[in-house]
């Protein structure tokens, strides 16, 4: 259980301060289900910046200051609302779908390089905002919306001083798609992947929290624990990442997504992607994203090393064959897509 888990669990008083909304100095880290609904728990967070490859590693850093430690407040989600009503604040400029192990790390640490923008980078809250309805009774649709609307607003805010705020979200979100549509109408969005193989070689290596039967929890893109642990390791991979696939697909066809490959970064971010991401078309701009992609996106005191080819290579058999039953074809449509789209020199 990482410490943000752990200490909203543990150190946020009891009880709901009457009355109570936070102002723009606290900082809502952790969403969950109370007694009588969502709960948010706050971390006084000013001059705070988001400059770490994770919205978790942000506010894991952030609660080593000893005022963090001592002082929370912990409220219903209202206050939540309440406090986006009384100071708004920014709406989403663009959103980040992806595929996982695919790049969108290296994006978000570009954008977040700029001095004009500020990158939520897989905030924890929302996705239990997003997937509220499996936790809380009776959600209604329009109540979700202004939860998802309060929680990007007020955490974008906090700190100030940027203008363009980007959501980088985590892979099984874009089975949420049509709810983040609905909150945020108009918002531009990609859904950024690479060769399916490469994921999964990566994802049975390494696996991340959706690739863990049961560890996330229900949501409309992964398996029930019981029938994910029937199968084979690597059919299991292979599937959930169709899942994604194929939604991502759905999102691109319905040009509610733009399709956007690995191999088009680093390129696209200054290029084909500006536009959407309000990125300036500008030497000293490209300088400075670029200035970060030397390093590995996740690990930034680490050098970025090339890895399709040893991915690829590491391939069982039957992990080829899985994700070609299963991913190929969803691979293979999204690649058609963006071969008529405009691209970044690579």
């Amino acid at each position: 259980m990482d410490e943000v888990t752990a200490r909203g669990a543990t150190g946020a008083p009891a009880g709901d301060p009457a009355g109570v909304v936070p102002g723009a100095e606290w900082l809502p880290i952790r969403v969950y289900p109370g007694a009588t609904g969502l709960r948010v728990d706050w971390m006084y967070a000013a001059d705070l910046e988001f400059d770490a490859p994770f919205f978790r590693d942000t506010v894991q850093g952030a609660l080593r200051r000893p005022f963090a430690q001592a002082f929370r407040i912990d409220t219903s989600i209202d206050a939540l609302v309440a406090r986006n009503e009384r100071a708004p604040g920014p709406v989403p400029a663009a959103f980040i779908y992806h595929a996982s192990r695919c790049g969108s790390t290296l994006l978000a640490r570009m954008l977040m390089a700029l001095p004009t923008h500020r990158v939520l980078s897989e905030p924890p809250p929302l996705d239990v905002v997003l997937r509220a309805p499996w936790f809380v009774a009776d959600v209604e649709p329009e109540r979700q919306r202004a939860w998802l609307r309060a929680l990007l607003g007020v955490t974008g805010a906090c700190g100030g001083g940027r203008a363009r705020l980007v959501v980088k979200l985590d892979a099984w979100h874009v089975a949420e798609r049509a709810l983040l549509e609905a909150a945020f109408p108009g918002t531009p969005s990609i859904f950024l992947y690479r060769d399916p193989l490469e994921i999964a070689v990566s994802q049975l290596a390494q696996p991340g929290a959706h690739m863990v039967p049961g560890m996330l929890g229900p949501s409309a893109a992964l398996f029930p624990p019981t029938e994910a642990l029937a199968m084979p390791r690597s059919e299991f991979v292979a599937r959930t990442l169709g899942r994604i696939f194929e939604a991502g697909l759905e999102g691109c066809r319905e040009q509610a997504l733009r399709p956007v490959h690995y191999d088009e970064l680093p390129a696209a971010a200054g290029a084909s992607l500006a536009a959407m991401f309000g990125v300036a078309a500008d030497d000293a701009t490209r300088k400075t994203m670029l200035a970060v992609t030397t390093a590995d996106a996740k690990n930034p005191l680490l050098p970025f090393t090339p890895d399709s080819a040893a991915k690829r290579a590491a391939a069982s058999p039957e992990l080829v064959a899985a994700i070609d039953r299963h991913v190929r074809p969803a691979y293979a449509a999204l690649e058609a897509l963006r071969a008529v789209l405009p691209r970044a020199a690579c």
